[in-house]
């Protein structure tokens, strides 16, 4: 099968000129949301929120600045367009990015029995800003967040799950290079790819105590590497304190922070 995307990851890079490149993402979402034949009922409204999450994260993680979003919606404007934008709104309004241009589409022209979404998220990012492939050997690897999914998913604010405010405050921190949201392929995949990406290896730590093969779902966690000079502090399972770090996490204080392991 052919690898997708840009080194491996959810993303794609393309060269716009001497100095910019664009960042293109996207996630889908089927048979999720309150349908007559949907697999999982949660409503619409989590359904919009986090599958906007999850494209804003893969290119928030690159460095890039979100320019626009699509929302490609495969059923009735009313009632179900309606209450998916309601969380597709509420998420960039959580992100800081309210006024996000957005194009969307809804099926008027047939009737439909399961819930179909499709979120695109472009951005730009000066060429020496690009974090793909930053990471260096000998950064720890860590992860943010717990890997959660399905029915573990009736709450988007889950304090124990990444959320924007949360990746965008890793951006703010030098000593992190680079920065993977985890999705359906896990924890260890995610890591690995990060570790590939600089022609490395991932030593585990085996004191983790993560499921490092289940699924995180809409990205409920990310992970990244950092200068194992920076002595992140991982008690209690808490982001609580790095030495690049004062600020940025004093509001994410239930947000689990592991350390997976490091790259040699």
């Amino acid at each position: 099968m052919k690898q997708l995307g840009y080194l491996g990851r959810d993303v794609e890079v393309v060269s716009i000129n001497n100095t910019q490149y664009l960042v293109a993402s996207c996630d889908s979402c089927g048979a999720i949301g309150m349908k007559e034949l949907d697999a999982f009922k949660i409503s619409w409204f989590v359904t919009g929120k986090l599958t906007t999450r999850v494209a804003l994260l893969e290119v928030l993680s690159t460095g890039a600045v979100p320019q626009l979003l699509t929302v490609a919606i495969s059923n009735e404007p009313n009632p179900t367009g309606d209450e998916l934008l309601k969380g597709v709104n509420n998420e960039l309004e959580s992100a800081g990015l309210k006024t996000l241009p957005m194009a969307i589409s809804t099926e008027k022209n047939m009737p439909t029995q399961q819930t179909g979404l499709g979120i695109s998220v472009i951005g730009v990012v000066q060429k020496n800003n690009l974090r793909l492939g930053t990471a260096q050997l000998g950064d720890d690897v860590y992860c943010l967040g717990l890997p959660k999914v399905g029915s573990e998913l009736s709450n988007p604010d889950d304090p124990e799950i990444a959320q924007v405010k949360a990746i965008q405050a890793l951006l703010g921190i030098p000593s992190i290079h680079d920065i993977i949201p985890v999705g359906s392929r896990g924890i260890r995949r995610e890591a690995e790819q990060l570790a590939s990406t600089v022609n490395s290896r991932l030593r585990i730590d085996p004191s983790c105590i993560l499921d490092l093969d289940k699924s995180a779902g809409p990205s409920t966690c990310l992970v990244f590497s950092s200068s194992s000079s920076s002595s992140i502090s991982t008690s209690s399972s808490s982001f609580l304190s790095t030495k690049g770090l004062n600020h940025g996490f004093l509001n994410f204080p239930d947000l689990p922070l592991s350390r997976i392991g490091q790259l040699y």
